[in-house]
């Protein structure tokens, strides 16, 4: 045994520095988990062998020192360089498992084909510089030391995977880079290490300790980066090809020179040839893999993408494209039936856009369930939808009743009910949608809750339509719209009480426009909101006109459902009353039946907001179909207006006393309202009303709508009978009057509010409120 030189305990010296660099990186390993643990402990373990091959290699010199020979020279080098090759390779396992190297096992084993065919150019190249005749390391060439191949393949190996992940890593890819690029010093350690003791050189020994320890300090202060929080991204496209056509140009260039200098081919070129094809072919039949698999997921997306550019996402129906598509491929006794919902944006202003939603969703059911083999359902968007069927036009009116009526039952939405008819359009010939577009245009224009087949005088419809909405914008500018006034009295002296303002448009090109052609068109664009502000001030001023000037009447206007979801309509109403001085209780406003078919609660509240001002709130329409009794023993309504189609009843089906206006009536006096009845035109009409107790009548028999001046002119003709006391506001009744609101028992646990009748000592029998037009109303005159 020799004593050890200075440059032998130098490298010793230098091994143990290196320690604390593997203690880190297995504490870092237990510290994490996943992936990064794996990969962390990984690069321990690799730095744990390769350190200790290395000071076993070291320790082993420095024990034997130059007595042995040859042979143990080589077995002790080719040991090392196992060891060392065998924790290199774990390293670069490490490298190549931190997170963000790859995007997956998938991308791994990529990296690695990628890796190896860099490797083998740089072997092929590496081996043309040091072979004959080149020689580029001269005397220095290790040639009789087989025992440096395995940690020149692994360096070879190293600078391949390290390229690749400078190409592909996550970014930012810096720490995996420096990862990678302290694995490759450490594999040109172990190649140093192994050639040092094969020539038993100890310059090459201690530069290989110093490079094995500078990669693993470099490896470990890489990890220890890596642990702070970065916002890691990947690249939206894979770098360019470059990666392996200049491998492919280098191995063609050295093997260019190697053969024009006299050089022959051996083992190793053949080595390194064999492992780039190999690499190729095994890289090129991923690829191929990979355009096979994108090719089928690009086919499934684009049929998904598709489908839904056909589909509508809410309800899952086909939507207008999809629709189209199914009429192109339609055959001839095609039959189109285009649906609208009626009032359905009243849903998503009261009730919000969900609501809707689950309303829509359940029409979409609806239809699914009434649909036959090879039917269509679609949604158009909004609250429109179309059904594409095949039969011939009997057959499609037929279908759609049913689906009117389908349509037309409650939607039960949040532990409530939603009531919604529709109007339906039906075409069988020319341009199905178009046509059928405008059928159900006409539908709505008629009335709603109907279904209308497309005739060939709606395209004239239609173009008068769009006239109507451009005129109607400047018609209160223009000075064209006025208001007449149609009475109402009181039954049986036939005495006007009150008068009900009808709004009257006429063009100085188109005449007189009916109001119900102008009204739907000025509640689809929008305007009615302002037409009805204007109506309502003309209405007002009008009223306070004629109580100054001492007729003992009162005026109901119109409240479409638009206004009345207003949040500021009961402050408009109040600043309009008091701007004129015109008493609450002179003015009555009627919303129609139909907006009993959306949200209760809401409307409930709406108009509790407006008689909060003192004004009374009549219930126009009833009988036509939407309210119950539970609805209207909820809704704070003052008077209750009789359909027109219950007073004709008796007439039309019995020709004796009217059952229904007799139970109405009574129903309404139990309730506490009043009730007038509406569209009386005969004298009949008017004994059966006055049999039944109605003490308030509407209708032609008694007037239709006339200018202001003329109304004034009939009240004039009254015989004075005094001034007839007003009601006392509800807010402030006077000390010496009965309460306007009285608790009437109905029956056991059910009790309701009563409002003041005109039978009660404060209220004559002449005096109470009154209509508002409805829609066959406003057609009067």
């Amino acid at each position: 045994m020799h004593s050890p030189s200075g440059m032998e305990l130098a490298g010793l010296a230098g091994l143990l520095a290196a320690v604390p660099a593997v203690a880190y990186l297995r504490q870092s390993g237990r510290r994490h988990t996943g992936a990064a643990r794996r990969a962390h402990l990984l690069l321990a373990a690799g730095g744990a062998l390769t350190t200790a091959a290395a000071l076993a290699g070291l320790a082993s010199t420095v024990l034997m020192g130059h007595q042995h020979d040859s042979a143990h020279t080589q077995t002790l080098a080719t040991m090392v360089a196992i060891g060392m090759g065998i924790g290199t390779l774990t390293l670069l396992a490490g490298a190549v498992a931190l997170p963000g190297a790859t995007r997956g096992p998938a991308a791994a084993l990529r990296h690695v084909l990628d890796g190896l065919v860099i490797s083998a150019a740089i072997w092929f190249v590496g081996w043309v510089l040091v072979a004959e005749p080149t020689r580029i390391l001269g005397d220095a060439t290790p040639a009789e030391c087989a025992a440096i191949l395995l940690p020149a393949v692994l360096v070879a190996l190293s600078l391949g995977l390290t390229a690749v992940l400078a190409l592909h890593a996550h970014r930012p890819r810096r720490n995996t880079v420096r990862v990678a690029i302290g694995v490759s010093v450490v594999s040109v350690a172990a190649a140093l290490l192994s050639t040092g003791i094969c020539r038993q050189d100890n310059g090459f020994a201690l530069s290989s300790v110093l490079l094995l320890t500078a990669g693993l300090i470099m490896v470990a202060l890489a990890v220890r980066a890596a642990d702070r929080p970065v916002e890691v991204s990947g690249d939206v496209l894979e770098r360019g090809g470059g990666y392996v056509v200049v491998p492919m140009v280098a191995m063609i260039g050295a093997l260019g020179h190697h053969l024009a200098v006299g050089g022959v081919m051996d083992a190793y070129g053949y080595f390194g040839i064999s492992i780039e094809g190999l690499a190729l072919v095994a890289r090129q039949y991923l690829a191929l893999d990979d355009v096979r698999r994108y090719t089928t997921q690009l086919r499934q997306r684009e049929a998904h993408f598709r489908e839904l550019a056909h589909t509508d996402p809410l309800t899952g129906l086909a939507n207008r494209r999809g629709l189209q598509r199914a009429l192109r491929a339609s055959a001839e006794n095609a039959v189109l039936i285009g649906i609208d919902l009626d009032g359905f944006k009243t849903v998503n202003d009261m009730r919000g856009h969900d609501v809707g939603d689950s309303v829509l969703t359940e029409v979409a059911a609806r239809l699914r369930r009434n649909l036959l083999d090879g039917d269509v359902a679609a949604r158009l968007g909004g609250d429109e939808f179309a059904v594409l069927m095949h039969g011939d036009a009997d057959e499609a009116m037929l279908a759609a009743h049913r689906l009117l009526a389908v349509l037309g039952e409650p939607y039960e939405v949040d532990g409530g009910s939603i009531f919604l008819s529709a109007s339906l359009g039906v075409a069988d010939t020319g341009e199905l949608l178009r046509d059928a577009d405008l059928a159900l245009r006409y539908a709505k224009q008629r009335g709603k809750n109907r279904v209308e087949r497309y005739q060939a005088g709606y395209d004239e419809l239609l173009r008068r339509r769009g006239t109507l909405q451009g005129e109607l914008r400047h018609a209160i500018d223009r000075d064209q719209l006025r208001l007449v006034f149609q009475p109402v009295v009181a039954l049986p002296s036939m005495r006007p009480v009150g008068a009900e303002a009808l709004l009257r448009w006429t063009h100085p090109e188109l005449g007189a426009v009916r109001p119900d052609e102008f009204i739907p068109v000025a509640e689809e664009s929008g305007l009615i909101n302002r037409i009805g502000a204007w109506v309502l001030e003309q209405a007002v001023v009008q009223l306070a006109e004629w109580l100054a000037k001492g007729h003992d009447v009162w005026v109901s206007v119109n409240l479409s459902p638009k206004e009345l979801h207003n949040a500021d309509y009961a402050a408009q109403v109040a600043d309009v009353l008091a701007e004129h001085s015109v008493p609450p209780q002179r003015l009555v406003l009627e919303v129609t039946e139909h907006a009993v078919a959306t949200d209760m609660e809401e409307l409930v509240r709406r108009l509790a907001e407006l008689r909060e001002t003192g004004v009374r709130i009549a219930l126009d329409d009833f009988g036509a179909g939407y309210s119950s009794l539970t609805q209207l023993r909820t809704l704070p309504v003052d008077i209750l207006k009789i359909d027109h189609a219950l007073v004709a009843e008796p007439e039309s089906r019995t020709g004796t006393a009217a059952p229904l206006v007799d139970v109405v009536v009574r129903l309404g006096h139990r309730l506490g309202l009043e009730v007038l009845a509406e569209g009386i035109g005969t004298t009949a009409q008017r004994e059966v009303v006055e049999e039944a107790g109605c003490r308030l009548g509407q209708g032609s028999l008694f007037g239709w709508g006339v200018p202001a001046e003329h109304f004034e002119s009939r009240l004039r003709t009254l015989v004075p009978v005094g001034r007839r006391p007003l009601p006392a506001p509800r807010s402030t009744p006077p000390s010496d009057a009965q309460a306007r609101s009285q608790v009437v028992r109905l029956g056991p646990g059910m009790r309701q509010v009563r409002a003041l009748l005109p039978s009660d000592p404060a209220f004559r029998t002449d005096q109470n409120v009154g209509s508002v037009d409805s829609g066959r109303e406003i057609g009067q005159g």
